[in-house]
């Protein structure tokens, strides 16, 4: 069985709460986004990142607005639309869900395999 193609997949169905859960705190250029990424120890590309807000921005979740940049050319701000509040929240409830539910089901996993050890 191959871990890193899991792992990618896991990654993946996270990636776009967690892009969302930074822009819903405030307007995110990409690169700043990216570098929140990593410092939350997940990585994340510029390739993978563009073509998710893209898509994000055709939905209706995300708009953006160009700033001018004194060090280079203006730069994309995006932040969640009225619709991608609503979704947020939407994801957030699943997002909470889930998480308790595998919680749940690990926990309730390990003990019982630490009663059947004694």
């Amino acid at each position: 069985m191959n871990i890193e193609n899991t792992q990618s997949q896991m990654r993946k169905g996270v990636l776009e709460y967690c892009i969302l859960s930074i822009i819903k705190r405030g307007e995110a250029y990409p690169g700043d986004i990216i570098d929140e990424m990593r410092g939350a120890g997940l990585q994340l590309l510029e390739g993978t990142l563009y073509p998710l807000l893209n898509r994000l921005k055709n939905a209706g979740i995300l708009a953006y607005r160009w700033v001018e940049s004194s060090s280079g050319p203006p730069r994309k701000y995006f932040h969640l639309t009225e619709k991608g509040d609503k979704f947020y929240i939407l994801l957030q409830v699943t997002w909470n869900e889930l998480a308790m539910g595998v919680e749940n089901l690990t926990r309730s996993g390990n003990e019982s395999h630490e009663n059947q050890s004694e």
